[in-house]
């Protein structure tokens, strides 16, 4: 087994075909398709059936395809971390956010790590950690910091508390509900919320069931910040949102806090990453800021 066939897998997944790996590697497709029958035959198994969509792991391809992946990405780290601590500043740092960390903690936290390290390439994923946990593992992902999951973590991950945080109610600008000092006056208003696989709705629900209200309006669900800024500052719609949209210079123009008196209890803050292996100084640097912007 050589790495080349490693790449050669995780290209083929990736892209979905022979023919659109190849051109992404830049070799040939029956250079390609050999590689694959020796990784095949040094395994004793197939790994891919030919479909109509494209090239599909086979139950062992998926097997293998996990741990193929974590290797490769465990050496890119591992390259990355020695070239950074001899001083070559280059590489990625892969982080998942959630919206919390992407309004009041980024804005603080980027500038400088862009200052710090100017040639270190940083991809952001927004997302909440069931939707991350798979990058996690695999070590495609450095680290989540965001909203702490409903459901405890599994072994072979390890979380992290930062802070506790609350929610606020916001709409658009002049709003007609933006005088509104209880949730009862926000009773027939119409919601948006920011995902369909969290508990922001329920949190929403049971706080009207607390105070006697029928159940809210649940008419927009939005799967990142941009449709949820989008969705607030063009229609009547009201969310339920991390308090640190209060000082989001972004929208500070077109959104506003309607400040009622009940406190909305939000999950905490944490941290989800793979233990025991330590993050590369560029990763850690940004996680370290994030946390100091918190």
């Amino acid at each position: 087994m050589k790495l080349n066939q490693l790449k050669d897998l995780m290209a083929i997944v990736e892209r979905g075909s022979l023919r659109a790996a190849a051109r992404h590697l830049g070799q040939a497709q029956p250079a390609l398709t050999r590689s694959i029958r020796l990784l095949e035959q040094d395994l004793g198994t197939t790994l891919f059936e030919r479909e109509a969509r494209g090239m599909v792991l086979t139950p062992a391809g998926k097997l293998f395809y996990q741990r193929a992946s974590l290797v490769l990405h465990e050496l890119r780290h591992a390259r990355e971390e020695i070239e950074q601590h001899t001083g070559q500043m280059t590489g990625t740092v892969v982080m998942g956010l959630s919206i919390m960390p992407h309004v009041g903690l980024l804005p603080q936290a980027l500038p400088r790590f862009r200052e710090q390290f100017p040639h270190i390439k940083l991809k952001v994923i927004e997302g909440l950690y069931p939707a991350i946990e798979p990058g996690l593992r695999d070590g495609s992902i450095d680290f989540y910091l965001g909203a702490a999951p409903e459901e405890a973590i599994e072994s072979g991950l390890i979380s992290t508390e930062l802070t506790e945080n609350t929610r606020t109610v916001v709409a658009r600008k002049n709003h007609p509900l933006c005088f509104a000092k209880s949730i009862t006056e926000l009773k027939d208003a119409q919601w948006a919320s920011t995902s369909v696989s969290f508990n922001a709705e329920n949190d929403l629900i049971d706080l009207f069931a607390q105070h006697g209200l029928p159940a809210p309006q649940l008419m927009f669900q939005a799967n990142s910040a941009l449709s949820l800024m989008v969705a607030l500052t063009c229609t009547d719609l009201i969310a339920l949102l991390p308090v640190q949209w209060n000082d989001f210079h972004l929208t500070k123009d077109a959104l506003q806090v309607i400040a009622i008196r009940e406190t909305l209890p939000a999950p905490s803050i944490v941290c989800i990453q793979r233990p025991g292996l330590p993050l590369t100084p560029a990763a850690q640097w940004m996680f370290e800021g994030l946390r100091r912007a918190i």
